[in-house]
């Protein structure tokens, strides 16, 4: 299975209301690998990895969040695989 690579830029009140930790289950449950980190400027910044039809519905997530969040931005762009053996929250 070939994998993809997305840098995802969420913005919205996404910090403080548990986004990086439900970021983290979604991917898991998908078989995503990557990182999701807190930015300085209030957004929060995922890379993620895996196939094309995990990624979709992993970027749907995205554009969502869990219930406490409201997102109002996602910003994706494309970069070359990496090869991230896990999903992990960078603190």
């Amino acid at each position: 299975m070939e994998k993809i690579h997305k840098e995802i830029i969420v913005r919205g009140l996404v910090q403080g209301v548990g986004f990086r930790v439900y970021t983290c289950k979604e991917a898991v449950k998908l078989g995503i690998s990557g990182t999701v980190t807190n930015q300085t400027d209030g957004s929060v910044a995922i890379v993620a990895e895996g196939s094309l039809n995990s990624m979709e519905t992993f970027i749907a997530w995205c554009r969502k969040g869990p219930a406490m969040a409201s997102v109002e931005q996602v910003v994706i762009t494309n970069g070359e695989v990496k090869g991230y053996d896990n999903f992990s929250i960078i603190k």
